[in-house]
């Protein structure tokens, strides 16, 4: 049986390559936030299996071999950086003692190694297009239908979520989305109206109500602007509309949307 080994935090294009090789994909557990816990396992149709970073840290290099025996593996596939055991003790040429071993070396986009931290750090500046090639496909957050103001009902209806894992958020500001498929526009950060943190999402297409049960998914596509404070209901109330023209805009010449 072959598997490959990793964090996997993102499940970018590098990450596919080791994926697409092995049986079993072995995940260590720690901070992830591209995607948390099971969302990794949705992009991938192979055996998943999770092990806490705080339940083998301590293992030796030997001992951390010796569960992986008992996994009947026969085969390792692995980037170049990998290490593991206690304070990173174990290298690939110790593993290639126990086990036949296939090393990817670094793959990389524009110059860029495609690194999960590299991609958080794209994320956290807004820039989505880029953190969406790093990824290989749209860079995506989830969460569960909340009360809202109601200030927009008239104007601009909204979906406000809260996220149900710890997901990392783009940086404040509006962006072109996909909500639970639909075409939308979403708004993150503290409300000019009230000073309160909020995420909300505007569907620019036809849907079915039905779709803000359960989890909703939020997609990134582009960013649109930086968030700032309105002095009026009014002054927000043209920036809203001013935010749907361009986002439409942008759907029609870059997406086929009409």
């Amino acid at each position: 049986m072959t598997i490959t080994i990793g964090g996997f935090d993102g499940v970018h294009v590098a990450h596919q390559i080791l994926i697409k090789k092995s049986d079993i994909v072995l995940i260590i557990e720690k901070s992830a936030n591209l995607t948390p816990g099971l969302e990794r396992c949705y992009y991938f149709n192979k055996g998943c299996d999770f092990l806490k970073l705080k339940n083998i840290k301590n293992l030796s290099k030997e001992e951390f071999i010796q569960y992986l025996k008992k996994l009947n593996t026969s085969k390792i596939v692995v980037g170049e950086d990998f290490r593991f055991g206690k304070n990173r003790e174990g290298d690939i040429n110790f593993l290639k003692k126990f086990f036949e071993v296939e090393v990817i070396k670094e793959i990389k986009i524009d110059g860029i190694g495609v690194h999960s931290r590299v991609i958080r750090e794209f994320i956290i500046q807004g820039n989505i297009q880029k953190a969406n090639k790093f990824l290989g496909r749209n860079y995506k957050i989830k969460g569960t239908k909340i009360k809202g103001q109601g200030i927009g009902k008239e104007l601009l209806p909204t979906i406000n979520i809260e996220l149900f894992k710890p997901f990392l958020l783009p940086k404040n500001g509006v962006y072109l989305t996909k909500t639970n498929g639909f075409y939308s526009i979403t708004f993150i950060g503290k409300r000019s109206t009230d000073e309160n943190f909020s995420i909300e999402t505007h569907i620019l297409e036809n849907f079915d109500k039905s779709i803000e049960r359960g989890l909703i998914s939020i997609e990134f596509l582009e960013f649109i602007r930086e968030n700032r404070k309105f002095s009026s209901l009014e002054e927000l109330k043209k920036a809203i509309l001013k935010d749907k023209e361009i986002a439409l805009n942008l759907l029609k010449e870059k997406y086929g949307f009409s």
